[in-house]
This record gives structure tokens, C-alpha cells and sequence, in this order.
């Protein structure tokens, strides 16, 4: 007996799990143009644990492509996850659905994540999903992780920032006073884009890393 004709799902679900991250790819693409609330539970699972971008990627729209009823309930569990891509993943593929159910949650558990991956996408997420009248409370937040980590998660904290607009422009003032040389230069650089959103974001971080340096330097003694 064919136990694959039994099972439609099963070459599809091994196909998951492939060593080839095309197969891998293709598989997702597969779960997300026939929907099926059996993929469902798999699809999350192997959000996980996938190492490839692009299929990880494929995932989060084969996920959105079920009904959110099915899918929200599992990735808001997803963000209590001990693993940081879970997190990450989960958090990612919530912003695309766009439930507001996932606004309370991604708000309490992920702004100030550990793991810099699951903050950063926790910061678009939040951004995406934030209810009228809750931007100025969301931007007190995200100051809170202003200098935080590398370059690329400064980058992705500025947009965010840069996103809610009105609701950062004079909350920024108070950083930009920091005695921290990495908030004072990340605020800056913050306010920067504000006034000029189509600025590139790398050359503002460091122009204004490098104007508070020079700043803090000490000046050489004058001429005798």
C-alpha cells in the first residue's frame, strides 16, 4: 500500500526538514499556495529551527496565508520561547498578519528582548501593530534601548523610531543630554533622520558618533 497517497501531507513535511535549503524553500512556497490548518502547527515549529533567511521568510507568508484564528494563538506562544529565533520569527510573522491581539503581548515580552535579533524584530513589529493613541508610550520604550548593541541594531532602533514620527522629536532631547557617548550619538543621529527620513542611516550613526568623540575629547594644552 501507498502510505504516501495515505498522507498527503508527509512528503511535503519531510520536504520541511530537507538538507537542501531549495527544497526547503519550495516546500514552504508549497504550504503557502494550497493552505491547509494541518501545515499549520509544522510551519511554526519549523520557524524555529530553519537557518536560511529566504525560507524563513517563505514561511511567514505560507503562515500568512491560514487564518489568523489558527495562527495568532500559536506564534503569541512562540514569544514566550526560550529560543531567540522563535522569538524573533514569531514576532516577524505577527507584524505581517497584522492581528491586534499580538500588540499586548509583543509590547510586554520583546521590546527589551536579550537577544538583539528577537528585540530587533520586536521593535518593527511593534511599529506595525501599534493602536491609535499608544505611539508616544511605544517611543519611551524604544528610547529606553537607545546605544544598544552593533551598528545593524542601531540602524533598525532608529527606523523604528523614525517611524512613529511626531511622537519621538522632543523625546529625543533628554538622551541627546546623556552622559552615555553611545545614547548621546545614537539620539542624535535619530534626530537627524527625523528631520531627513531619505538620509542614509549608516552615514548619520556615524557622523554623529564621530561629532560626540570629538566632542568628549580632551583639548590639547594652548602654545606657550
Amino acid at each position: 500500500m501507498d502510505t504516501t497517497a495515505q498522507d498527503p501531507h508527509r512528503t511535503l513535511l519531510a520536504a520541511l526538514t530537507a538538507p537542501q535549503s531549495s527544497t526547503r524553500l519550495r516546500a514552504a512556497l508549497a504550504a503557502g499556495t494550497r493552505p491547509d490548518p494541518a501545515l499549520v502547527e509544522p510551519l511554526v515549529a519549523r520557524c524555529r529551527t530553519e537557518p536560511d533567511f529566504f525560507v524563513r521568510d517563505m514561511l511567514t507568508w505560507a503562515l500568512t496565508r491560514h487564518p489568523a484564528d489558527l495562527t495568532v494563538p500559536l506564534l503569541l506562544a512562540e514569544l514566550g520561547s526560550t529560543a531567540a529565533q522563535a522569538r524573533s520569527q514569531a514576532a516577524h510573522t505577527l507584524s505581517k498578519i497584522g492581528d491586534a491581539r499580538a500588540w499586548d503581548a509583543v509590547r510586554a515580552g520583546l521590546l527589551h528582548d536579550a537577544d538583539d535579533e528577537a528585540a530587533r524584530s520586536a521593535w518593527r513589529a511593534a511599529v506595525t501593530l501599534v493602536p491609535d493613541g499608544e505611539e508616544e508610550a511605544l517611543a519611551t520604550e524604544l528610547l529606553r534601548e537607545l546605544g544598544r548593541g552593533g551598528a545593524e541594531t542601531r540602524r533598525s532602533l532608529s527606523r523604528a523610531l523614525v517611524a512613529l514620527g511626531g511622537s519621538v522629536a522632543e523625546a529625543l532631547e533628554e538622551p541627546m543630554r546623556s552622559t552615555d557617548p553611545a545614547v548621546r550619538a545614537h539620539a542624535r543621529a535619530t534626530a537627524q533622520l527625523l528631520r531627513d527620513p531619505d538620509a542614509d542611516v549608516t552615514a548619520a550613526l556615524d557622523e554623529a558618533t564621530r561629532v560626540v568623540l570629538t566632542a568628549g575629547a580632551p583639548r590639547p594644552d594652548p602654545p606657550c
